[in-house]
């Protein structure tokens, strides 16, 4: 979006165009996959059409799954991008959303991955519900999660009983909408998109909310990438936090 501000000094006027994103939804109409499909009209890409106002399993506007002991859906968003957030609509059977709805036994212990592969371990992990009940867990869920990578996937499993109060005993997924957020165009941070990126970032990736660097370009170091390591030094790599490389000149 570009706003335009007019400015008038000394009987000058000036025309300024400022460039204003807002956080778009990554996910949508972006290739989708899933474990399993229950039925022909529940497929993976039903929960990135941008459609979710019958959230009936059989209103042709959720993905699903068929009961196993693991479910798993995932999107391409086409590139590896910054994420800022990610929202999740559940199915209700177009009842309310309460203890007493029969879906909310099989969202319960869900996780979110954000990976630059299709195996979600290759990722990391970004949410996983240890803490709902049926009474608690919301609908739509909104999950921050300030990292980046090309694919997201959700994933349940029923694997290790027993299972905490309240969950189904098997595992399945209906997803009536999977939306990813961040600004459309990378190397942008802050609520408006407005700031860019630090340029030393390495492909230009850094936090959505704070602006510190995921990595650093070659030889550059400190959370902004805004010190360099002379030749004479050794940068060695700490560890990988909250997906962020570590790095220190010695």
């Amino acid at each position: 979006m570009t706003g335009m501000v007019l400015l008038v000094f000394y009987g000058w006027t000036v025309l300024l165009c400022l460039s204003v994103q807002a956080y778009e939804n990554l996910a949508l109409h972006q290739p989708a996959w899933q474990s399993s499909t229950w039925k022909s009209y529940t497929g993976a890409d039903l929960a990135v059409d941008g459609r979710y106002i019958d959230l009936a399993m059989n209103g042709g506007q959720c993905a699903a799954s068929n009961w196993g002991q693991t479910a798993e859906w995932g999107v391409d968003l086409g590139a590896v991008r910054s994420i800022n957030h990610i929202v999740i609509q559940y199915a209700t059977g177009n009842s309310v959303w309460d203890e007493d709805n029969g879906f909310t036994r099989f969202f319960l212990g869900f996780s979110v991955y954000i990976s630059n592969t299709t195996n979600k371990e290759d990722g990391v992990l970004c949410f996983r519900d240890t803490n709902y009940t049926r009474a608690t867990i919301p609908n739509p869920v909104n999950i921050t999660c300030p990292y980046y990578g090309r694919y997201v996937i959700y994933y349940n499993n029923r694997t290790h009983p027993p299972y905490p109060d309240g969950y189904s005993s098997v595992a399945n997924h209906n997803l009536c909408e999977v939306e990813v957020y961040d600004c459309p165009s990378p190397g942008y941070y802050r609520e408006n998109c407005s700031l860019e990126c630090p340029q030393n970032c390495q492909n230009g990736y850094c936090d959505i909310v704070e602006g510190t660097c995921f990595r650093c370009a070659h030889r550059y170091i400190g959370p902004t990438c805004e010190g360099r390591c002379p030749f004479s030094h050794m940068i060695l790599t700490l560890s990988l936090v909250h997906g962020r490389l570590m790095t220190q000149c010695i």
